[in-house]
């Protein structure tokens, strides 16, 4: 089965009707129907609610949704974590950041069953992370639960925007460490990993690049991305500061898309047919990871 594009734009349109901010009735009512929609595709859902200290004695609190398939448990295997953020920020709906992200997460929770190969490498669970607008909050907090309970967490996988395209020459913004290295046009996705991360990028390219007409880059970053700060920008930055082996797999964000975290961030400005690519690329990369190991 291959990823279908009106699943793909029912669940962004659905998610992205109203912004969706910590603690709002939208994010509330956005868990309610990723929770289903992953419950419908056979997984079970935990609710993990957490607190984080965010100076000067205030604490946010969220709700990150943890989702596992009993065809996807592998006892005294390492577990590989694929995730997306579900909150927005106040001013925008966020189509692209980051209802497309979670909409690929959707679509890949119903599809992975129908396909999931005959032997299993690693354990697989699916997140809905909360507070990534808040700096990352839902990532810390599963990063730490896999410290605390000692998982053997093989590697973490962020979907960050992944729905905005531009075939034009010049659409794509490069930082300035990078420039000359890639397209300048904003057609193609980008994966991007820490210095540990290398076989697990080696993985997604390769997943990534079985979809016909899909452009696909990549980069390890030294440092834990410290040096550029901006692919430090979702919820896979806690797991490198954890030591994890983690990337991010994006349209770039603010590089390409000028509706970023603005009123005009809605599912009219996506690139369905991209993000049907992107999506499908991304099942296979999982697939053959649960089935190979990284």
């Amino acid at each position: 089965m291959n990823a279908e594009t009106e699943q793909l734009w029912q669940h962004v349109v659905q998610l992205a009707s109203t912004p969706r901010p910590r603690n709002s009735d939208a994010l509330k009512t956005a868990r309610r129907y990723v929770t289903e929609c992953f419950e419908q595709a056979g997984w079970s859902v935990e609710r993990h609610s957490f607190t984080s200290d965010v100076g000067s004695g205030q604490q946010l609190a969220g709700v990150n949704l943890v989702a596992r398939h009993a065809d996807f448990r592998a006892e005294n295997r390492p577990r590989f974590c694929v995730g997306a953020h579900l909150d927005s920020c106040t001013e925008t709906p966020g189509a692209d950041d980051n209802a497309s992200a979670v909409a690929a997460l959707l679509e890949i929770a119903r599809l992975l069953p129908s396909c999931r190969p005959d032997d299993m490498s690693v354990e697989l669970e699916l997140v809905a992370f909360d507070l990534e607008e808040n700096g990352m909050l839902g990532g810390a907090e599963h990063a730490r639960l896999m410290r605390e309970q000692q998982v053997d967490l093989c590697g973490m996988v962020s979907l960050e925007m992944l729905g905005y395209c531009d075939h034009q020459p010049g659409s794509q913004q490069l930082l300035p460490q990078l420039a000359g290295m890639y397209s300048d046009t904003a057609d193609f996705i980008a994966v991007v990993g820490n210095q540990i991360s290398q076989p697990l990028i080696d993985r997604f390219v390769s997943g990534l690049k079985q979809v016909p007409g899909l452009p696909v880059e990549s980069l390890a970053v030294p440092d834990n991305g410290l040096p550029l700060l901006p692919t430090r920008l979702s919820d896979h930055s806690p797991f490198w500061d954890a030591g994890y082996a983690a990337l991010m797999v994006t349209d770039t964000s603010f590089l390409r898309n000028p509706h970023y975290h603005l009123p005009s961030d809605t599912p009219e400005t996506l690139d369905m047919e991209f993000l049907t690519k992107v999506t499908e690329g991304c099942l296979q990369a999982v697939r053959t990871i649960v089935a190979e190991g990284v």
